[in-house]
């Protein structure tokens, strides 16, 4: 199975950065993307805010950012322990 998302979002808000325990850089993020897509072959606007989570110098680079930025994220989807929701977890970003 492949979990792989490319998602192009404005940074909507960066808390501070924090350190693992093990003492890596870590940055938790709200995206929200808006764009017009096509289903069932209509066209459809839509909107997503996005729990996501970045480490190392990419979480170090991403604290730099203004709010507001927009950025294509590439990364992977998974659930933390004791949560329901769906974090992306940042792998590479470009800016826009």
């Amino acid at each position: 199975m492949e979990n792989h998302v490319v998602l192009t979002a404005c940074i909507d808000e960066l808390q501070s950065l924090r350190y693992t325990p093990a003492g890596l850089p870590a940055l938790d993020l709200r995206l929200v993307h808006e764009s017009s897509q096509v289903e069932a072959g209509s066209p459809r606007k839509v909107s997503a805010a996005v729990k996501a989570v970045a480490f190392g110098a990419l979480a170090e680079r991403l604290a730099r950012q203004a709010p507001g930025s927009i950025w294509t994220f590439q990364g992977f989807l998974a659930t933390p322990r004791n949560s329901k929701t769906v974090v992306l977890h940042i792998q590479d970003v470009q800016q826009n």
